[in-house]
């Protein structure tokens, strides 16, 4: 599994977000609505890494700055699979919160190279393993969603994906 350090989203954000989910889900199509856990809530990954040997003992020395944010236009990222995600619009707070989080984890074990700086795409995903047929009835669906949602970040998250464990660095407000 796999190590992330994420921002969560203001509760109005997070029920946007989440009935996007619930339309696709609805509709038979793959969504994040299908992961019932109680830490599957929509967020940004800011960075995603095999091992984050001393981040936790670190991380409380980001300075955690809440701030306002956009999730824009539907984007596709292709693989075997495609997902469907919701592009965030790049801020200044935002890519200074990415700067800061990607100097902070380093050399990690395993740090991904699209999330470093300047290869980073900002988003909030979907849904994910959808075929070209799923695709294209996802983004019907969700065309007549607004086009762009705005909200506030409420959270910087530490997912340890190995424990199932999540640890909220600073937040207003903890989403459900």
């Amino acid at each position: 599994m796999v190590q992330s350090v994420e921002l969560l989203l203001d509760d109005e954000l997070d029920d946007a977000v989440r009935r996007e989910w619930q339309l696709l889900f609805d509709a038979g199509l793959p969504s994040q609505a299908r992961h019932r856990g109680a830490s599957n809530r929509p967020h940004v990954t800011l960075t995603v890494a095999d091992d984050f040997t001393d981040l936790d003992a670190r991380i409380g020395t980001l300075p955690v700055s809440l701030f306002p944010i956009r999730l824009g236009p539907l984007v596709v990222f292709r693989g075997r699979h495609a997902t469907l995600a919701r592009l965030v619009i790049p801020s200044a707070e935002l890519l200074d919160a990415h700067t800061a989080v990607a100097s902070l984890v380093g050399t990690a074990r395993g740090v991904r190279p699209h999330t470093a700086p300047g290869h980073w795409t900002p988003h909030v995903t979907l849904a994910r393993r959808m075929t070209d047929d799923e695709l294209g009835s996802a983004i019907e669906l969700l065309h007549s969603e607004p086009g762009i949602l705005v909200g506030e970040t409420s959270a910087l998250r530490r997912w340890d994906g190995d424990g199932k464990v999540e640890r909220l660095v600073g937040h207003a407000a903890q989403n459900p």
